[in-house]
């Protein structure tokens, strides 16, 4: 594996074990929602697993049309920049992109146990590992993860994003950690 693609991969085993046992910690209230229509600690976990299984998939995908992969721009690194910036930003709030939402079910009864999640996205993640590790060094500045909001990144930033995204929902899992305390 690449260098820079190691590092930030351990960083992101470390932030995700981190949100894991942060939302398992809640024990059965991981399940529980702070208010009406906001999601619970296990619908975060739910929609970090199902997001990043998804972007697996994709890049195992535009790995098979390697020929039609473009070299990275500067346009995109800026973008890119923009979105790690957001992403960082405490108290910002994104909406997920509609086909991102439907993979998580509205109802916290729906989910599976945090237990069978943690065990999904390991194992999930050990694909995106054998991948990184498989991954030409040619392709590492080439477009190959389109993101629904700034389009194109290259495998490093898609990596800076999957971790960014997992820091911003640790975010959020503190603010709904903190309101059930409240409530409780």
């Amino acid at each position: 594996m690449n260098h820079r693609l190691h590092l930030r991969f351990e960083q992101l085993e470390h932030a995700t074990e981190k949100l894991l046992r942060a939302a398992e910690s809640l024990g059965e209230q991981a399940y529980q929602a702070p208010a009406p229509g906001q999601w619970s600690a296990a619908h975060v976990v739910h929609h970090l697993l199902s997001s990043e299984a998804a972007i697996g998939q994709y890049l195992q995908q535009k790995l098979r049309e390697q020929s039609q992969l473009t070299n990275g721009t500067l346009g995109m690194r800026l973008r890119a920049g923009l979105l790690r910036l957001l992403l960082r930003l405490p108290g910002i709030k994104f909406k997920a992109p509609g086909r991102v939402a439907a993979l998580t079910p509205a109802a916290a009864t729906d989910l599976p146990a945090l237990a069978d999640m943690r065990a999904q996205w390991m194992a999930s993640r050990r694909q995106l590992e054998n991948l990184l590790n498989e991954f030409p060094d040619q392709l590492v500045n080439r477009a190959i993860f389109k993101h629904p909001r700034v389009g194109m990144l290259t495998i490093q930033q898609t990596l800076d994003f999957l971790l960014d995204h997992v820091l911003h929902h640790q975010q959020q899992l503190g603010r709904i950690s903190k309101m059930l305390r409240t409530v409780a």
